[in-house]
């Protein structure tokens, strides 16, 4: 069954028509039927409840206002492991950002901070 905060993808007519996140998932009044809170993942955002079946949560078709709707839990794609890590980095990329790097002021994560600022007035020709 879709869970909250999944994403479903909402066909109408059998047709892909938006994406929402579930929000909340409670049962209604009637016994066997949920309300379900859906975030519409698009502009301008919305929140609306459907009262839903089980079955109609997990992807069976019903009908809502004389057209048939459902909804399909949206899987995220596995991404090959080779896109899983950092690209390699060059000398030559290193030296360029040398430049506009300082240290962390925190000390905390021994890492450094780039200035986008110089590095926006590099790439114009100006000195920072």
């Amino acid at each position: 069954m879709a869970e909250i905060k999944d994403i479903v993808l909402i066909y109408m007519e059998n047709a892909p028509v938006s994406f929402a996140r579930i929000e909340d998932i409670v049962p209604d009044h009637k016994k066997d039927w949920y309300q379900i809170k859906l975030l519409m993942l698009q502009i301008p955002l919305q929140v609306v409840t459907w009262i839903l079946k089980a079955d109609y949560i997990n992807g069976e078709v019903f009908s809502m206002n004389g057209k048939s709707m459902r909804l399909e839990k949206v899987e995220a794609p596995l991404l090959p492991v080779e896109h899983n890590s950092l690209p390699e980095t060059s000398p030559e990329n290193d030296k360029d950002l040398e430049s506009l790097e300082s240290d962390d002021p925190s000390g905390k994560n021994g890492g450094k901070i780039i200035s986008f600022s110089k590095l926006k007035n590099q790439k114009n020709g100006q000195e920072p």
